[in-house]
């Protein structure tokens, strides 16, 4: 299966890139990237095509599937792209810098019934399964706080991204970047019943012109209540996190302490307790696994730009309610 990736400069490349080279017949048939030195070094890395226009690239390639990374801003354009060009493709979230471009492309897919994946990656993990199956045995979920604070904004610099500390081409900040994950649960267990109830967006940490910390509030049916908080603050390495969820079911009480712990409390007490990855980091090879499988066979992801819709207007209007609305068109 001959697979590209583009803006490949991207810091998730290597969570994608890696459990790829380990399935049986992948072959990465080229990278490309708009700063041709990158789009060089990773190509040279890896012996593999390169190129600084990835239209040129994926034309001459020709691939089974794309893997497409880069700006905020950019996705939009590079799923019309792929769309027109009949080529499957995973597309990473946030999918654009606000609602307008997310539908524009959604309707395209929709309309050319187009292979067009969204890493929205919790869906691919055993966490997702076990709330979703308590909240359906339990008889719904009441409450649900995430606290996802990563590392520091700077991290972006030092990867070569800068681009993700400006609003014009990443929309918005730890928010839109950490935020879908959480988000895409609540719309997962609450449904069209999920609205953001209050938002408040902060760049005091580190003075940047996008927010390093951000508190959302969803309400959800019968009173329900989630807490969303991501940040740019944790004194530590990409791909580690200060992390704390806990969510609430008639019968249950479930706490996530760290990446791979979930406890589940009964009311009288009893725990039973299972390890299994509980951050974003942890999913990203099943959902390489499965996206490419999907794709090989034809079947529709498992989550696609359909899914990605709801979760970028609940986070637009988050946005507004905070007083800073994301980027529009002219």
């Amino acid at each position: 299966m001959k697979v590209v990736f583009i803006g490949a400069s991207h810091w998730h490349l290597p969570l994608y890139l890696e459990p790829a080279l380990t399935i049986p017949g992948f072959v990465l048939a080229g990278v490309s990237d708009p700063d041709p030195a990158m789009a060089r070094a990773i190509g040279e890395q890896f012996g593999c095509a390169f190129s600084s226009d990835y239209r040129a690239l994926c034309r001459r390639q020709r691939p089974d599937f794309v893997f497409a990374l880069g700006r905020h801003v950019d996705m939009p354009e590079q799923a019309e792209f792929l769309i027109a060009e009949g080529m499957p493709f995973a597309l990473e979230k946030p999918c654009g810098i606000n609602t307008a471009g997310v539908e524009r492309i959604a309707a395209l897919a929709a309309a050319r019934n187009a292979f067009a994946a969204v890493p929205l990656v919790f869906r691919n993990g055993d966490f997702f399964r076990l709330i979703g199956d308590m909240a359906d045995a339990d008889g719904g979920v009441q409450h649900m706080a995430f606290r996802f604070i990563a590392g520091f904004a700077e991290r972006y610099r030092q990867a070569g991204c800068d681009w993700m500390l400006d609003r014009a081409t990443a929309g918005g900040g730890c928010v839109l970047n950490l935020g879908p994950h959480f988000v895409d649960v609540c719309l997962a267990l609450w449904g069209e019943a999920a609205h953001p109830a209050a938002a408040s967006l902060s760049s005091a940490a580190w003075g940047e012109d996008v927010e390093d910390y951000g508190a959302l509030a969803i309400q959800g049916p019968g009173g329900a209540m989630a807490l969303v908080e991501t940040g740019y603050l944790y004194p530590a390495p990409t791909s580690n996190f200060d992390l704390h969820y806990a969510i609430r079911t008639p019968r249950h009480y479930i706490v996530v302490p760290d990446p791979e712990t979930v406890a589940v409390i009964a009311h009288d007490g009893t725990r039973r307790v299972f390890r299994m990855h509980t951050t974003n980091v942890g999913q990203y090879p099943a959902f390489v696994r499965d996206v490419l499988e999907r794709a090989r066979r034809g079947a529709p992801p498992l989550a696609g730009l359909d899914a990605m819709l709801p979760v970028m207007r609940l986070m637009e209007a988050a946005y507004a309610s905070a007083g800073r609305p994301l980027p529009q068109p002219p």
